[in-house]
């Protein structure tokens, strides 16, 4: 079986940029930035594709994170890039990425 350990961390060090870089700018400042949204969108991509590399197992040990939901917003954002809603990333990483900084910290030191 995979260690989770790895993908955690990049969880982690994903919502940690997020958190930070989105202090002090307004939904207008992100979507008028393209080097903004685009990071964004990548680390949400990169988070994403860590949970898809969790083995099953482990997901349904801790199945109080929306693992399936952080995929599929993964999926999402690598097949439609066209019709990305910059509302719903900007949402997510207000009120969705904290949440899971804090549930994938409590895992790591769980599985210390």
């Amino acid at each position: 079986m995979k260690t989770p350990r790895p993908y955690l961390e990049h969880i982690l060090q994903e919502c940690e940029f997020l958190i930070e870089r989105v202090k002090g700018i307004s939904f207008e400042d992100f979507v008028k930035d393209p080097v903004l949204t685009r990071a964004f969108v990548r680390s949400l991509e990169i988070i994403g594709e860590a949970v898809k590399n969790l083995p099953k197992e482990f997901r349904e040990k801790h199945s109080k994170v929306p693992w399936k939901e952080i995929a599929g917003m993964r999926d999402k954002l690598i097949h439609e890039y066209f019709g990305v809603n910059y509302r719903i990333i900007w949402e997510t990483i207000l009120k969705e990425i904290p949440e899971l900084e804090k549930q994938v910290k409590e895992i790591l030191q769980k599985e210390k």
